[in-house]
């Protein structure tokens, strides 16, 4: 039987979310969607075959919906995440799982009072290809003990509304659990380092920034986020082990050689460079949900991030290293 979905929220990514579970995504249909934008969101209902509500709450509490997937604003994830908690439905929150460690400490508590998992939060690099192949070499011992990782994220541009600290907690975010995730462990402590100010950034942003992020076991992180880059949307990373190295490159299907030199397409945006990687991450939800679970990235994976990207952000303002205080891990998530 098709898991019957509601969207919460039909931005880009929110739009693009309920095309790919219409016409992509093996047993799942959009049954509801709801935005503050009306219009669009009977727009893309009316692509999807699915009904537009009046309400993200309307949304939830539909008895016809399996599931809910949350693509509205970060300050609303909270919120949304404690109402499908509360009606006991599966949710694949996108990122961040709230703005603030505190909000996402009470989503944590709410899913362990349940019992068992409920949320997915949206880090959709753990199922991205080259991803999984930097991670599959690093646990399976072949570039030895990982002692260091360099890391790239660089957007063609950004709105005007854009801020030095959005380059962290919207940005570096994906570095910062992609880490976590890589190296299966935490980070304690986070510096950002000043870089000479490109021209080409808005009055007010920082951009770039260096940002080296410490793990438990004394490997070090260091992140590149560059977001007025021009060029195009790039993402690489580099683990550095005892015995070897593990590398995920721009990722393209060819390379063109004429007139002497060598080049390659850079994706646009992160549309382009992680289509494959949202879809996988939308296939595997409904795949859980519908064998009975929840399973990927967790709430307290959401919690922990947004507490290293918040000692980031105390880090730029401070001038100096901030260490990263983290809540015990409830037992829900002992084995995620």
């Amino acid at each position: 039987m098709e898991l019957a979905v509601g969207v919460i929220g039909t931005g880009n990514i929110g739009a693009d979310h309920a095309r790919r579970l219409a016409t992509r995504v093996a047993g799942a249909r959009v049954h509801a969607v709801f935005d503050l934008d009306g219009d669009r969101a009977a727009a893309i209902a009316a692509e999807v075959g699915a009904v537009a509500l009046r309400s993200a709450e309307e949304v939830v509490d539909d008895a016809a919906v399996d599931a809910v997937l949350i693509a509205s604003p970060g300050d609303t994830h909270a919120a949304l995440a404690l109402a499908c908690i509360a009606a006991a439905k599966p949710v694949l929150c996108e990122k961040p799982l709230a703005t603030t460690t505190e909000e996402c400490w009470k989503v944590v508590e709410a899913e362990a009072a349940h019992g068992s998992r409920l949320v997915q939060v949206g880090f959709m690099r753990r199922y991205d290809a080259g991803y999984l192949v930097v991670k599959q070499e690093i646990d399976g011992g072949r570039i030895g003990e990982v002692l260091l990782a360099h890391c790239i994220h660089r957007n063609q541009s950004v709105p005007p509304s854009f801020t030095s600290d959005m380059s962290l907690t919207d940005s570096v975010i994906h570095e910062i659990d992609t880490a976590r995730w890589l190296l299966t462990e935490e980070l304690v402590a986070a510096t950002v380092v000043p870089v000479r100010r490109s021209p080409l950034a808005a009055e007010g942003l920082l951009d770039p920034q260096l940002v080296l992020l410490e793990a438990a076991s004394g490997a070090v992180v260091e992140v590149e986020v560059f977001v007025n880059c021009q060029y195009g949307y790039d993402v690489r990373c580099e683990v550095v082990g005892s015995t070897g190295t593990a590398s995920l490159e721009i990722p393209t299907a060819n390379v063109v050689t004429t007139a002497g030199a060598r080049s390659q397409p850079v994706p646009v945006d992160w549309r382009l460079r992680f289509g494959a990687a949202y879809l996988e991450e939308l296939q595997h939800f409904v795949d859980a949900v519908r064998a009975g679970g929840v399973a990927g990235p967790s709430s307290y994976d959401g919690y922990a991030a947004t507490a290293v990207a918040e000692s980031c952000v105390r880090s730029l303002k401070e001038g100096q290293r901030a260490q990263v205080t983290l809540a015990k891990r409830p037992a829900l998530y002992e084995t995620a």
